[in-house]
């Protein structure tokens, strides 16, 4: 996996990079829930299927789908074809969409479970690493209380990994500390 090109760049250029942009994290949401049980590669390989099928990740659009949309999302062989992780897709937009109404935008909510900053961790090894924190457990018990699914702890640190809410490279990755900075 750590050799393929396309998870190359994705940790070079965009793993843990601090992300505002509210499409982006709702992208991130929407693949982070369809990689539960699943690698990250898998992911990175379907990545351009599921922004064709979900709108390039327009969560107004996304949360107007209706069961005929399922029924084709469900067809189409770019996509992990769940139909829980599809309707949980859709789901999920219309909550996003609750979200940004009531905090201004899904950024201010979501990155106010780290106080704005980044988490700045300093492991030396991956295995230091763990697959959920505190922080990660409050968003994900929040989400949930939103109406949000495919959002469990581990899930939600995944999120928090990849947009940059928390630096988790290691302390020898060039990543961290141009991130750190």
């Amino acid at each position: 996996m750590g050799e393929d090109p396309r998870y190359i760049a994705y940790h070079d250029e965009e793993w843990g990079v601090p992300l505002h942009d509210d499409r982006r994290l709702f992208e991130f949401l929407v693949l982070e829930g369809a990689q539960a049980g699943l690698s990250w590669l898998t992911i990175l390989r379907k990545r351009d299927a599921y922004r064709a099928a979900f709108a390039d990740f327009d969560p107004e659009a996304v949360a107007r789908f209706d069961q005929s949309a399922v029924e084709r999302l469900l067809t189409d062989s770019g996509l992990v074809r769940n139909r829980r992780k599809l309707e949980s897709a859709i789901a999920n937009a219309r909550a996003f969409l609750a979200a940004q109404k009531e905090f201004g935008s899904f950024d201010a909510y979501i990155w106010s479970f780290v106080g704005g900053r980044p988490i700045q961790n300093a492991w030396t090894h991956t295995r230091e690493v763990p697959a959920q924190t505190e922080e990660s457990r409050l968003l994900s018990a929040d989400l949930k209380r939103r109406g949000f699914s495919f959002v469990g702890p581990t899930i939600c640190y995944a999120h928090m990994q990849a947009t940059g809410m928390v630096n988790d490279h290691t302390v020898d990755c060039f990543r961290w500390s141009e991130l750190r900075e």
